[in-house]
């Protein structure tokens, strides 16, 4: 952008907040504030319109997220550099907008002459985050995409037993949910805690929720009614074997 004039697009809820941003801004002669939104409908034909060099987006605007205006910003004007302005630092928002293609994350308590040298910093083509936030988020990031890699290794029983291990239910009952021996479950689990790195079947247990939550392993059946039926039922469940060695009082061919 070399010294031309950083155009700058500001979408906050908060009548308060765009002026003080705005007041903040307008006096540098490098800046120049070319509009304001109130929401992400407000936003959207502006940016279109306008195509701002920064946008300066609340991270929770009334109608939408500024990680998800980021998005859609990104894909009217690649170039299109994103700062999320958030009231406190969370690390999940955070590592959204990193995900999302923004160029840096804020508090709305930042001072302004670090606001203003802020919005030059991610103009030039670099990025705004607190070093030691970004970095547990990276490894965040990292950390999902192992645990992504891992499962794809998994047999479909095992996958299976992890989703169950996020209920919180006992070996008995995942044995009883998969029509397994408790032993054959319980073989599966140390199998599957040493794949997934960990030591205990609560670790495994979060993991198995955040993948749920991320939609890598699909979320279990409610169990069938057939086998929740007690044992030796026929109602159209399964039929149990008879003892070994013993035939079936009605076998053909015998008489009384």
């Amino acid at each position: 952008m070399g010294d031309a004039v950083i155009s700058v697009l500001l979408a906050d809820g908060h009548d308060v907040v765009r002026v003080g941003v705005r007041t903040v801004l307008q006096p540098e002669p490098d800046i120049e504030v070319v509009g304001e939104a109130r929401s992400a409908a407000e936003a959207r034909p502006l940016i279109a319109t306008l195509r701002p060099d920064v946008l300066i987006l609340d991270a929770h605007l009334p109608d939408s997220s500024g990680v998800a205006l980021c998005r859609e910003a990104l894909a009217m004007k690649s170039d299109i550099r994103c700062m999320i302005l958030a009231t406190d630092a969370d690390d999940e928002v955070m590592s959204q907008a990193i995900m999302a293609g923004a160029a840096g994350y804020v508090l709305k308590q930042i001072e302004a002459s670090s606001l203003v040298s802020g919005v030059r910093l991610v103009a030039s083509g670099h990025t705004l985050f607190d070093p030691e936030a970004a970095a547990k988020v990276v490894h965040n990031v990292e950390e999902r995409r192992r645990m992504h890699e891992v499962v794809a290794e998994l047999t479909p029983q095992q996958r299976r037993i992890l989703v169950l291990l996020a209920e919180g239910i006992s070996n008995r009952q995942i044995a009883d949910r998969l029509v397994l021996a408790e032993k054959t479950v319980k073989n599966h689990i140390t199998g599957l805690l040493a794949k997934l790195g960990v030591s205990h079947r609560t670790q495994a247990a979060l993991m198995a929720s955040q993948l749920l939550e991320d939609g890598v392993v699909p979320r279990p059946a409610p169990p069938a009614d057939d086998l929740r039926q007690p044992k030796g039922s026929t109602n159209g469940g399964p039929v149990p074997p008879h003892p070994r060695g013993q035939a079936p009082s009605h076998a053909p061919g015998r008489s009384r």
